[in-house]
């Protein structure tokens, strides 16, 4: 999903990005899943940790350690840290294991196929402030999070509400789940990050295409292409006439380049018959101001190669009429006619001097 950043773009001149166009903020997530009945390259448990949008650790149950992602994960922590995790994970699985065996047991459910999952972590915003938070899921729906304002939780149907009764009545529960998020996990993002600094905190600016092409009635689909950016986070934006047309542009989500920058694009459906004065607009935290692509329709391409040509044409009579007067002032005279070699060599100089 694109995010929603268009300071300069909708303002109409370009401007700084100030606090309200923060990027995205730098977060530590951690997502666990168990499975009923595991497959090839499907584990019975297993655990992915991301900094940011980058994958730093897993650990599955086929392998029963946990292991870096990362090149600067793997640098700058040692076997102890490694056989810690590895440790805490194997806690963690024979929990989930028998926490699925609950949930199936408490939905009547005597075989098939289940999952049980978890998704936590927090986040450090550019501002300051902080979130973080834990999230639980049964067979792919909500089943039970975290209100860390609360320090309760909130049951997403009738089988969470016994979940609820039992965490709620223990409330120490909540309260290190909170104070884990506030403290501990932004304490470690703040290192990983550290670690990971040349690689997580690089800024590489967009590029910018932009296209045209028929589509229904008679209209016109511009498209711009933006892409080779690092962070993910990015605005684009149609204008017309400088004026920003969020309704109207259709975003087409950020997805990964597969050399670690990423790409985007963004359409929007005109008329070109009434209106060609329109814009893609970018922006980005590796810009100081929004970067703006004009579009320019296929008719106006083709005059101005026809101008340009035009103009070398024009350019050329002139240098061949320069080159034959300077034949003549050199004493260049033609053969008289009646030598008939001589008459078409003559023929043929005449035509040279013209179309040089």
């Amino acid at each position: 999903m694109v995010t929603t950043l268009f300071c300069g773009c909708l303002w109409g001149a370009p401007r700084r990005h100030e606090g309200h166009c923060n990027p995205d903020p730098d977060s530590l997530r951690y997502f666990y899943t168990a499975v009923s009945e595991p497959g090839p390259g499907l584990p019975t448990f297993s655990i992915v940790g991301y900094v940011d949008d980058q994958l730093f650790v897993d650990y599955s149950s086929e392998r029963r350690s946990a292991e870096p992602r990362a090149e600067w994960m793997a640098r700058r922590e040692g076997p102890q840290y490694w056989e810690r995790q590895t440790q805490i994970a194997q806690g963690d699985q024979a929990g989930f294991r028998a926490g699925l065996d609950t949930l199936r047991g408490r939905y009547n459910q005597s075989g098939g196929f289940h999952t049980l999952q978890v998704m936590y972590g927090c986040e450090l915003r550019g501002d300051g402030s902080k979130g973080g938070s834990f999230q639980y899921a049964y067979d792919g729906g909500d089943f039970i999070s975290l209100d860390k304002d609360q320090e309760t939780w909130v049951a997403a149907d009738d089988g969470a509400r016994i979940t609820k009764g039992k965490w709620d009545a223990d409330r120490s529960i909540a309260q290190r789940r909170k104070a884990y998020l506030e403290q501990e996990c932004i304490e470690w993002l703040g290192k990983y990050l550290e670690y990971g600094k040349e690689t997580l905190q690089r800024r590489e600016p967009p590029r910018v295409q932009v296209g045209d092409r028929r589509s229904r009635d008679g209209l016109t689909t511009l498209s711009c292409r933006v892409h080779g950016f690092y962070p993910r986070s990015v605005a684009v934006v149609w204008l017309k006439k400088g004026v920003a047309m969020p309704q109207e542009t259709i975003q087409w989500g950020v997805v990964p380049s597969g050399d670690g920058t990423y790409q985007t694009r963004a359409t929007i459906e005109i008329d070109p018959s009434s209106e060609t004065n329109y814009t893609c607009c970018v922006e980005h935290p590796s810009l100081a101001q929004d970067l703006r692509v004009p579009w320019v329709p296929k008719s106006n391409v083709m005059l101005i190669v026809g101008v340009v040509i035009g103009v070398l044409g024009l350019v050329a009579v002139v240098a061949g009429a320069v080159v034959c007067l300077k034949k003549k002032k050199d004493g260049y005279k033609a053969a008289p006619a009646h030598e008939g070699s001589a008459s078409s060599g003559s023929n043929q100089g005449s035509d040279t001097c013209i179309k040089a």
